[in-house]
């Protein structure tokens, strides 16, 4: 009886062992997928994990408590994480309803479908939130959408009674613009072609159908004038291009005259007649005249600046000149006078009148040359004085 009793026992030991084991293994499967946030899959392997517990036996032993409180705080963790999750998917599919409420009232029906469509494929990827909690937020989802589609359809069967009007319009326009075709008032026409433009905007959609043919007729009809008009400014590029060229000469002749720093009177007309030849290329272009006029300007200005600092310099010189020669005429006056007074002085102590009349007719020459000089420095100051 005694060896029977110790077999039954360390049997009944190992059995609890084994259960135990069941059990602690059983434990780290919950722990291993408490991070998945599949919740079918999640509450697939719970449910199993919980099925395959009860199967385990209880030997109603301290430890097996705890791995029972264990097991339990997992699973009600488990738990807690699908009310979270729920609740998270419910958030973010009442948000999808706001928005799909908000689209639903839109009449940019084809930016509102884009949406909508995208609303219904992020709606798609959004968990579960359970399963009444569901069936309410796709009903009223799922109406929103349908007062949208309601609304899209009762827009299109309207448009469909203005697509017979709209193509009477642009056919009218075609016309128009086919009669402008041959302009040549470049501007002008190309403003009246943009009105154009802008009515058949305005005018709308022709259906389907029709729009894609009559947008081409109306294109084509605009195409012979802008193409006309391609043609035009091509020629008057090139031309700009050719006086761009020109006057890029005409600048390097102004530097090279710059640079002699010589300002004679030839050098001086070949400036003017650079300014003349300049005006005479004509225009190259807004964009490439500011380019290089101010460049041209610089160089004219240049040259000028010095031919008016070389005359000024001249005009001093001369000034000099003027004074020293005023100068000299006054100490020859100064002179004359001196020696007429020699002359009066022996003039007055002659007996003989043949030299007394000698005498007196030297007095009157110099006299002369006395006002001849009087009157070149009155001349003198004259000048200064201009």
């Amino acid at each position: 009886m005694s060896q029977d009793y110790n077999d039954d026992f360390y049997e009944a030991v190992d059995d609890m062992d084994a259960d135990i084991k069941q059990k602690e293994e059983l434990i780290e499967e919950a722990k291993n997928i408490q991070d998945s946030e599949d919740w079918n899959e999640t509450q697939r392997v719970i449910n199993d994990l919980k099925r395959r517990w009860r199967r385990i036996r209880y030997s109603e032993s301290a430890y097996e408590e705890t791995l029972r409180d264990e097991f339990e705080k997992l699973i009600d963790a488990l738990y807690a994480k699908r009310t979270a999750i729920f609740q998270k998917n419910e958030e973010l599919k009442s948000a999808l309803i706001k928005e799909a409420e908000e689209v639903s009232q839109s009449e940019q029906w084809q930016v509102a479908t884009k949406k909508m469509t995208e609303l219904m494929n992020q709606w798609k990827k959004v968990g579960p939130a359970g399963r009444e909690t569901d069936d309410s937020l796709w009903e009223r989802f799922n109406g929103a959408r349908q007062t949208f589609y309601d609304r899209k359809h009762e827009h299109w069967e309207k448009m469909n009674e203005k697509f017979a009007e709209v193509r009477g319009i642009k056919q009218e326009l075609i016309e128009k613009a086919k009669e402008l075709q041959d302009s040549e008032q470049w501007k002008e026409t190309s403003e009246k072609y943009r009105g154009l433009m802008e009515e058949w905007k305005k005018a709308g959609n022709a259906g389907r159908e029709y729009e894609d043919a009559l947008w081409q007729d109306f294109c084509a009809a605009r195409q012979v004038f802008f193409d006309r008009r391609n043609a035009y400014y091509d020629e008057l590029h090139a031309r700009q291009q050719e006086n761009f060229e020109k006057k890029k000469e005409l600048i390097e002749q102004a530097k090279l005259m710059v640079e002699t720093n010589s300002f004679t009177r030839e050098n001086t007309q070949a400036m003017k007649n650079l300014s003349n030849q300049w005006k005479e290329i004509g225009s190259c272009g807004r964009e490439k005249e500011n380019q290089i006029w101010p460049e041209f300007r610089q160089a004219m200005d240049t040259y000028f600046d010095g031919l008016r600092a070389f005359n000024d310099q001249k005009h001093v010189q001369w000034e000099g000149r003027m004074k020293d020669a005023k100068v000299r005429k006054q100490e020859q006056i100064n002179n004359q006078k001196r020696q007429i007074e020699r002359l009066t002085d022996d003039m007055n102590g002659l007996v003989s009148e043949s030299n007394r009349e000698e005498i007196a007719r030297e007095i009157e020459e110099k006299q002369d040359f006395i006002a001849q000089l009087e009157a070149e420095i009155k001349d003198i100051d004259e000048k200064l004085a201009e």
